[in-house]
């Protein structure tokens, strides 16, 4: 059978060619498995592609790139399958699924770890675990490793030991013309240096190695929560007190409408709050007297911040954030003057929907002392993270979601540098690049972007255009 793709019509023989070079699977159109076999965690994104190739190795993936250059295909490329931004998928081209990619190896003694992209944080911390050793993931276990490492990587060892692309030390990338390449400090390191922070616009990523680091299986860890009425003096103290913390210490104010949690009283349950969550990455008794200030920043609903599994902060959101919901997110990188906090707990009180939020991430730490040329993610002299999201269980209204988000947003960004972070830029879009990248930041990118894509096969991200696409 035929298929029509956004490019013309591809005709049986053609197909079967494809899939006879595969180890892995072809799902097309029409097949039993492809309702399930294109759907993403973030339900605002329903791309209907016109073939999703389920890679078993890297031979599939070369195979995928060569097929999708030759046919002139829309390519989406897909590890986690979160797609905040939706490009994880798309109508009439090709998804190169990496899913059933999930091999991993940790050398315990050398502090290393070699992922493969189709796995989770969950899974890669389950092995790394195994050893007493992490490297900074996601805040939602089911988070891919591949996305969130290419885009940067915000989790709760930021301050201990940087992004998740700063502990990146290799990768294995499939080029747009179908080469395999290995890029480290030595071997290709303008490529190197792009894919920490570049996105996924040079090539598929097949293998990640990273520096791991003794963390856990213990650590001193979880959230106060707060009410809403104390908004403004919980924010602000402890604002004032991410002036002295500890690297160790990384936090965040999540503002937000509280569930119906067993460890709060029923009555707050529906109502606007304020959670500090934070982990301390190092010894429980220095941990205790870091985290003790945390504890008074107002009066305390519920204190729940105490020794835990490692595993078990890193999975601690996870049943706030199901797939299914319709999910929007944006961010800005803030200076937390009395401005800036006045303007997110505006956002905060005008939020669309109870599963709408607002958090400030507390930045500096390691992820400050990395020199800005060091990688493409160079935002390191920004003191806070805003990001704002939208989210609702159905379609119903989202675009007016999406424009509270996009509002709340331009207001907050007033208050900083004007930058935003790669993987919460919301959408594809020219200025969403330009407010990710630094001026000569994006013309290095477009260097490495001429050399390794020049005609642009991997576009769906946030985009560096090559010289002959500007």
């Amino acid at each position: 059978m035929s298929i029509e793709t956004a490019q013309g019509v591809l005709g049986d023989a053609t197909i079967g060619e494809l899939e006879a070079a595969l180890s892995g699977t072809l799902v097309r159109p029409g097949d039993a498995a492809y309702d399930e076999a294109r759907e993403v965690w973030n339900a605002a994104h329903d791309g209907r592609p016109a073939l999703i190739v389920r890679c078993a190795g890297t031979a599939d993936v070369i195979r995928a790139v060569e097929f999708a250059r030759s046919q002139n295909l829309l390519v989406a490329v897909r590890g986690g399958a979160h797609s905040i931004a939706g490009f994880s998928t798309c109508d009439g081209g090709i998804v190169i699924d990496l899913s059933a990619m999930k091999g991993v190896r940790v050398d315990p003694a050398g502090r290393r770890a070699v992922a493969q992209p189709g796995l989770t944080w969950g899974e890669l911390d389950h092995e790394t675990q195994a050893f007493g050793l992490a490297v900074t993931g996601g805040l939602v276990s089911s988070t891919g490793v591949a996305g969130f490492t290419l885009g940067g990587g915000v989790g709760w060892l930021l301050r201990r030991h940087g992004l998740a692309c700063d502990n990146l030390v290799g990768a294995d990338v499939v080029t747009a013309d179908g080469r395999l390449v290995h890029a480290d400090a030595e071997e290709n390191p303008e490529l190197f240096w792009a894919l920490r922070g570049g996105g996924g616009n040079f090539g598929v990523v097949t293998s990640f190695e990273f520096e791991l680091h003794p963390v856990g299986p213990q650590v001193l860890a979880g959230l106060v929560i707060y009410p809403a009425a104390e908004a403004q003096q919980v924010v602000s103290r402890w604002r004032d007190l991410t002036a002295a913390m500890p690297d160790e210490l990384t936090t965040l104010v999540n503002l937000t409408t509280a569930p119906p949690l067993p460890f709060l009283p029923e009555s707050v349950h529906g109502t606007r709050i304020v959670v500090l969550a934070g982990m301390y990455a190092g010894g429980m008794e220095a941990g205790e007297a870091a985290v003790r200030p945390l504890r008074s920043l107002g009066t305390p609903l519920a204190d729940v911040m105490g020794p835990m599994p490692y595993l078990g902060m890193q999975t601690l959101l996870d049943p706030l954030w199901t797939r299914g919901a319709y999910n929007y997110f944006t961010s800005a990188f803030v200076e937390p003057t009395d401005q800036a906090i006045d303007a997110v707990l505006g956002a905060h009180l005008s939020t669309p929907t109870p599963f709408s939020e607002v958090h400030l991430h507390h930045l500096g730490g390691a992820f400050g002392r990395v020199p800005a040329d060091a990688t493409a993610f160079s935002q390191r002299d920004a003191s806070m993270l805003c990001n704002v999201i939208a989210r609702s269980p159905g379609p119903e209204d989202f675009d007016g979601h999406i424009a509270w988000a996009r509002g709340a947003r331009e207001e907050i960004a007033r208050h900083g540098n004007g930058g935003m972070y790669v993987n919460f830029t919301g959408d594809a879009a020219e200025d969403k690049v330009r407010a990710a990248y630094p001026d000569a930041v994006h013309a290095r990118l477009v260097r490495v972007k001429d050399e390794y894509d020049p005609t642009n096969l991997f576009r769906l991200n946030q985009n560096i255009r090559p010289s002959s696409a500007s």
